[in-house]
């Protein structure tokens, strides 16, 4: 099949959406596809276009399986300017609809979400080029952007509601990464057959268990540490604040760090709140090629997330953090998608969310148990080997758009 990715990152932009879909390319070009990837340059560690990138608002690119299409995001380096990023969003959505509506006929469209602008961009690409289009939804908009009060307003909530139904209602499928935004997707569309669970898969040969004294650790200080980390996005969806209130009741506790290793729009208000505690530590994002390393060099990985947005969300690291064979505590909501997980894989301890005592008191108790902790780790990476490979993901697109094939022939 001949097939067009309209993703908004791509490697080698480390944006963890970027690292998910570059693997499903690949696999599927080792599956004998043609791709033709739209993206935009890479922009994301520093919310601006990276160095040697810049200079131009479009460039293409071969590839061994196709071509790749990058086009200015036109970058907002403020996240909390919504105003901004819209238009970004708009403009990069409406670029990649006109360019990558040229061309012939294709079997098949994916366009990735967030943002949601990109599934309109989907429609007129998959129109003009008459092939079905599969809307995949990483995260729920405007459910996150709503929960976390950054979209306001009766009209602007009933604007981006429509959109999301229309997106939904148009596209040919709508791929999701769980149960719970399933259910949140078809409660919207009314139309169950057309929603389709895809998990986003984990690299169990990249990441796996490994030496917990590293570079990592050398570099920052870290070593015969006992760490508790968070790595990924500091942004708004991420309840941080609890892991500074954690950090302040365990300051007692001997060689304890609570690591924060990434950037985005909360991290300067949270390094105020931890200015002056010594066993906190800041840590700018790694190249996207160490990640194996920086989650092994935790003990205990957190993934807290606000409330209500873990049935909107998946975070990716969460399985990430389960092939390196470390425990985690997920700061979560009561029976969402990763609760479920880490408790069913018996590879962490599930907390209220938001709830920075909840989160102290099962900090406290995998700290005592350094053997429950390791016992933990094994069973997480058990349970991720059997759970999902990146061959098997690239399958179940292929099994999808061949599927929709009959209504295009």
């Amino acid at each position: 099949m001949k097939l067009v990715v309209l993703t908004p990152h791509f490697a080698p932009d480390s944006a963890p959406t970027g690292v998910v879909v570059t693997r499903i390319v690949e696999e599927l070009a080792a599956r004998d596809h043609r791709l033709e990837v739209i993206t935009s340059l890479p922009w994301y560690r520093g919310h601006s276009i990276e160095p040697g990138w810049g200079g131009m608002l479009r460039r293409y690119e071969d590839a061994p399986w196709g071509r790749i299409l990058r086009i200015h995001p036109f970058p907002a380096s403020d996240k909390t300017d919504l105003l901004r990023r819209a238009l970004a969003f708009g403009a990069f959505s409406v670029a990649a609809a006109a360019l990558g509506a040229r061309g012939g006929r294709v079997d098949g469209v994916l366009a990735v979400s967030p943002p949601l602008t990109l599934g309109l961009s989907g429609l007129a690409i998959g129109r003009a080029r008459r092939a079905p289009v599969v809307f995949n939804v990483q995260d729920i908009y405007p459910d996150v952007a709503i929960e976390l009060g950054a979209l306001q307003g009766p009209r602007v909530i009933r604007a981006a509601r429509a959109l999301e139904r229309f997106v939904y209602r148009k596209s040919d499928a709508v791929s999701v990464l769980s149960d719970d935004l399933r259910d949140n997707v078809t409660a919207k569309l009314g139309d169950e057959g057309k929603v389709h669970v895809i998990p986003n898969f984990v690299d169990v040969e990249r990441i796996r268990p490994a030496d917990v004294e590293n570079r990592y650790r050398r570099e920052h200080g870290l070593e015969a540490k006992t760490v508790v980390m968070y790595a990924g996005n500091v942004g708004l969806s991420q309840s941080l604040d609890v892991v500074i209130d954690s950090a302040a009741a365990l300051a007692h506790e001997p060689d304890l760090v609570f690591v924060i290793n990434g950037a985005g729009a909360a991290r300067p208000p949270l390094e105020a709140r931890a200015r002056g505690m010594s066993n906190v530590l800041f840590v700018d994002p790694q190249p996207e090629e160490r990640l194996p390393e920086v989650l092994a060099a935790a003990d205990i990985h957190l993934v807290p997330l606000r409330s209500g947005l873990a049935r909107s969300s998946v975070p990716s690291k969460t399985y990430s953090i389960l092939a390196a064979g470390r425990p985690l505590v997920a700061s979560v909501d009561t029976g969402s998608e990763v609760a479920r997980v880490v408790e069913s894989a018996g590879a962490g301890v599930a907390v209220p969310p938001e709830d920075p005592e909840a989160l102290t008191k099962a900090l406290r108790g995998l700290l005592e148990e350094p053997e429950r902790r390791r016992e933990m780790g094994a069973a997480g990476r058990r349970w991720v080997e059997a759970w999902a490979s990146p061959a098997a993901i690239a399958e179940s697109y292929e099994t999808l758009f061949e599927s929709l094939q009959p209504k295009f022939s």
